[in-house]
Formats: C-alpha cells, structure tokens, sequence
C-alpha cells in the first residue's frame, strides 16, 4: 500500500475545492485515458537511458494536456508542477518521494507526439469516444475558420519571421499567421475536423476539408459564399466523398439584403438570416475555449505541422470541455 505524504494528507483536508481543483477533477472523469494510453503506447519508449527508467506514459500525457489547459510552456509547466497542489494531484507526483519531470522529458514527449502524427490521432479517438457515448451526431455540420496570430519579429537564428506562415487582412487590420479551419457537429457544437492552413488562404478553398460526408446540412457563413460551385467541391460529391443531395445553409451577404427594397420579402429574409445565424453561432463555441478557455491566442512553434498536431489535441479537449456535463451525466447512469 502506498504511504501518503504529510503534505498530500494537508492537501486533501483544506476544505475549499478551487476551480482548478473542480476543472481538473471534472477533466479525470471525462477523459478516455485508457484508449489514450492504448494508442500511445506501441510508439512510446519501454526504456529510458541506462540507470534511469523512462517516466510512466499517464503521468506524461496527464503533463501534455495540462499543458494545453492552461497555456504553458515546458519550463512553466515544471515549475507550476512545483507550485500547484492541484497540478501535482492530478499528474500524480508526490514531492516527498521524487520529482517534477523536467522541460526537456516533456519537449521530446511533445516531438513524439508531432513525429507519429498521434496528435491527429487522439483527436479521432476521442471523437470515436463521443460518438460511442451518443454525443456527436453526422446530421448536419457548421464550417468556419479562425486566424490565431504568429509572433512576427524576426529576432531569431534565421532573422526572419516563420516561412510557413502569411498575412491577410481582416477588415482594416493585418493578421499573421495560421487560419485553423473546422468542421463541427450542428447538434452538440463538438468538432469534427480540422485543417490547418497559412492564414492568407481562404475559407470557402478548404471548405471540402471540413465535411466527414454523412451530413446532409451544412451551415456557413458568408465568407463560404458560392462553396456549391467549387470544383473541389463538386470533384468530392462526384467521387462520393459529399453527399450530392447535401444542402448548403450559406449566409446572405450583408449589402444585399440592405440592398432590397423594404417590405415583407426584406422582412422574411431578414428572419430567414436570424434563424440561420443563431445555428452557426455554436461553432464560435470551440474557438472559444481554444482561445480564451485555454489561452491559445499565439502560436508557440513555427511551422504549419507542429502547430497542426497541437491544434488537434486541443480541440479534442475542447470537446471534452464543451460535453463534459453530458458525458458526466452518462457516468453517473452508470452508462459505458
């Protein structure tokens, strides 16, 4: 039986749950760690160097998704392991008995993970999960994308600013960076796919990438404008990858319906616009918790690939986030 530490017996009698306490709780239960650690394990070290065993696959998956949770860099995240009893408990580290697992074990953890392409990987498994669990419907889907910003200075050994990202404008404001593209389930608002792309390249040019092909609605808005018409488009209906019968919910541009004359045509198409808007407003639901749940408003790595794998992980855990009431729910049923 393992003897519990002085300061893990003070720990578990303070009698206030934090929100990270409660958040990391609610994340234990509702992460399929076993399919997880399933998938990971043929490509993961069975020995590390000579005279140190290699540290336990949960305890650095456990450290990744932390990771992810709250923004942090390598060297954060180990000193935060030092800092957080919350952290420590759910890791699974005693500082009594050993410690933290360094930057560099999670660096090459992370490279693992980009190598193999698992990040990808993991986003299916979960999806695969929560369909299992009855929570991810194929009736209809929303598309959109998101730029998320690169840091541009060119301070670096190549003096320049990352090759495989581009600027575009947004209105009256320059961006740089990536545009992450994603499909998402129109019932439950959890994400489906992912494509990753520089942020110059259009929204209605990857549209074919987001659509798993058992839809039969798609929801967009109205940058996706003639979406119908793409040669892509038509190439994936033709081959039957897209349903050929698949109907497309595109947003009206703005300037034509104040265009129109006033009257009740204005009037209905007005209403028809509001209805279709309040649809696709749950795919800004994802991007959300990417971006301000989880603090990943800036690209830490260069390159499309690294950034590819890691947007992947997490909005496989943005998932988990937006269904985790459902799926505890489901537990607490005693369902599977």
């Amino acid at each position: 039986m393992k003897q519990v530490s002085f300061a893990s017996l003070e720990y578990a009698g303070k009698k206030r749950v934090t929100r990270r306490e409660k958040f990391l709780g609610q994340m234990q239960k509702v992460v399929p760690w076993q399919r997880l650690l399933a998938l990971i394990e043929p490509h993961y070290p069975s020995s590390g160097r000579v005279g140190r065993p290699p540290i336990g696959l949960e305890r650095m998956l456990r450290m990744y998704f932390v990771q992810q949770w709250y923004a942090l860099s390598d060297e954060a995240l180990e000193d935060a392991l030092y800092d957080s009893c919350a952290m420590r408990e759910f890791v699974g580290i005693d500082l009594a008995r050993e410690s933290a697992p360094d930057a560099t074990t999670l660096l090459k953890f992370r490279r693992l993970l980009e190598q193999r392409e698992l990040g990808k990987a993991i986003f299916e498994q979960i999806n695969q999960h929560l369909s299992e669990q009855g929570l991810l419907m194929r009736e209809g889907t929303m598309i959109d994308a998101t730029i998320i910003a690169a840091p541009s200075s060119t301070k670096n050994k190549d003096g320049q600013r990352d090759p495989e990202m581009h600027q575009t404008k947004k209105g009256n404001q320059w961006h740089f960076g990536l545009k992450a593209h994603i499909g998402a389930d129109s019932d439950s608002g959890a994400v489906h796919s992912i494509h990753v792309t520089a942020a110059n390249e259009s929204d209605v040019a990857n549209a074919h990438h987001l659509l798993h092909g058992q839809e039969s609605d798609v929801h967009a808005d109205a940058g996706f404008t003639g979406v119908e018409k793409r040669e892509e488009v038509k190439a994936a209906q033709d081959g039957g990858r897209i349903k050929a019968d698949v109907n497309w919910h595109v947003a009206e541009r703005r300037h034509k319906i104040k265009a129109m004359p006033e009257g009740l045509t204005k009037q209905l198409k007005q209403a028809l616009e509001r209805v279709k808007a309040q649809i696709r407003a749950r795919i800004e639901h994802p991007f959300h918790v990417v971006k301000n749940l989880f603090g990943h408003k800036k690209l830490r790595y260069r390159g499309l690939a690294k950034n590819a794998s890691q947007l992947n992980v997490m909005f496989a855990l943005a998932n988990l986030v937006l269904l985790k009431m459902p799926l505890l729910q489901l537990q607490g049923t005693g369902a599977p």
